[in-house]
């Protein structure tokens, strides 16, 4: 008696001529047409699946949403850090013994009102949050395979627990800038980890990973905002969101459902590769180096995206501030903070639409992303927006676009690149994205400290 085979979405099963058919729909679930034990074991096998299929989507966006909060907190918090440290200095040096003041939202002579802004640019906040991931990004591709996948994990939830305890309870600039390293280590090592890791699970754990990694940015700021504006000190909003890394543990160790010898790098990972016909391949630093030339194509427009979005963030952000928002009234600061959750929004929703609204031309974003950038550069100049609520449309779509181009990178990458190539390829194209960020940064703090020396006269 023969024996045939019947593709599933997982794997070929061999069903005997006496065995009754099992009738199989994306739609619903499978129906077995008899009751052969046969076909109950392949009912069973294929529930299975699904449920694993299900516990690892919510397990990588959890860590997703994990990964990137330590980020965005320290990001949120950025102009809280800096203007509190100065604060805390200048009155110890004037004699006095409150650690915070209130900036005024503008300097006025002769009653005209100008533009204020921190000594320090926020860019300064990102760079520290941006350089150590930039040189693990730049690094660990060509290492990092051979640690096992428990280490680099655990020291990304070490690096995010003392990020948060080191910024709660800093008393100098400089400590709290240490604090926001420990973050930047925890999120590139935890980034370049995570996205290697989905070559090894089902192509969809990339868009539950970069949902997640969106609704960090909701939820961090939102949290962050939402505690300030309800009275919470930033040390204790900060101190609060300990709970994060913990949350990371559990969803790795408990949540995921690891493929067998993931965690042995000396193992042979074509057992772990969904597909079994092929392999990883055992790339020497040439191979890996010429790989990277095709990643181009991919990563110029990511890094083209991020600087646009980034410069906006860290250098024009804190000077789109209005003395008047009418209704609901905001002061500097919670402009500044609220600017932020409402990017992060949008940068959830593109982060989370890959399988609804795939974009496969990458290379338009960055145009639209820079256009974004040269309207708010000019309304730091001319004041020519007249309302808050504008500003908060653009920055909306500012979010949204660097969302788009972040989940449409990675996935058109799992869809092109070969399955022996994945790993590698997924691990360092994230430098595209650090890349832009980091050149954003650099260059945000010069554009910042030269637009505060202007006098810019608010309308």
């Amino acid at each position: 008696m023969g024996s045939r085979y019947r593709k599933t979405d997982t794997e070929s099963l061999p069903l005997e001529d006496d065995v009754p058919l099992i009738i199989e729909s994306d739609d619903s679930e499978p129906l077995i047409v008899s009751g052969s034990s046969r076909a109950r074991r392949r009912h069973n096998i294929v529930m299975s699946e699904k449920s694993t299929l299900r516990r690892n989507l919510v397990g990588f966006w959890f860590l997703g949403l994990c990964n990137n909060f330590a980020y965005v907190i320290m990001l949120s918090a950025a102009h809280d850090i800096l203007d509190d440290e100065t604060a805390a200095a200048q009155n110890s040096t004037s004699g006095h013994n409150s650690t915070t003041t209130v900036s005024p939202v503008t300097t006025t002579i002769n009653g005209t009102s100008y533009m204020t802004c921190n000594q320090i640019s926020t860019g300064a906040i990102l760079l520290a949050d941006i350089l150590p991931t930039l040189l693990i990004k730049f690094t660990a591709p060509f290492f990092l395979q051979r640690i096992g996948y428990r280490i680099k994990v655990s020291l990304t939830i070490l690096f995010a627990m003392a990020s948060f305890l080191i910024v709660a309870f800093a008393n100098e600039v400089w400590l709290s800038i240490i604090g926001v390293v420990c973050a930047s280590i925890s999120g590139g090592l935890g980034e370049i980890t995570f996205l290697s890791l989905t070559s090894f699970f089902d192509r969809n754990v990339i868009s539950t990973w970069s949902s997640g990694t969106g609704g960090a940015g909701v939820f961090g700021s939102l949290s962050y905002a939402g505690f300030t504006s309800a009275g919470v000190s930033p040390r204790t909003t900060v101190l609060l969101m300990v709970v994060v890394p913990v949350i990371m543990a559990v969803n790795y160790f408990c949540v995921l459902i690891h493929p067998k010898g993931l965690d042995n790098p000396t193992d042979d990972t074509a057992s772990l590769i969904k597909d079994k016909d092929k392999k990883t391949a055992n790339l020497s630093l040439k191979d890996k180096l010429r790989l990277v030339v095709p990643l181009l194509k991919f990563m110029i427009p990511l890094t083209t995206v991020y600087f646009g979005e980034y410069f906006i963030n860290q250098g024009l952000h804190e000077l789109l501030y209005y003395n008047n928002t009418g209704w609901p009234y905001l002061n500097k600061k919670e402009q500044y903070r609220w600017y932020q959750v409402d990017y992060q929004i949008g940068v959830f929703l593109s982060r989370s639409s890959v399988n609804i609204f795939p974009i496969k031309k990458v290379w338009i974003l960055p145009f639209l992303q820079l256009i974004n950038m040269g309207v708010l550069l000019a309304q730091v100049f001319y004041r020519f927006i007249p309302n808050i609520w504008i500003i908060f449309a653009i920055v909306f779509y500012e979010g949204f676009l660097g969302g788009a181009a972040y989940v449409n990178t990675f996935y058109r990458i799992a869809v092109e690149v070969p399955p022996e190539h994945l790993e590698f390829s997924m691990g360092v194209a994230t430098i595209g994205d650090t890349v832009g960020i980091a050149v954003a940064g650099a260059a945000a703090i010069p554009s910042h400290n030269h637009m505060c020396s202007l006098q810019i006269k608010m309308k």
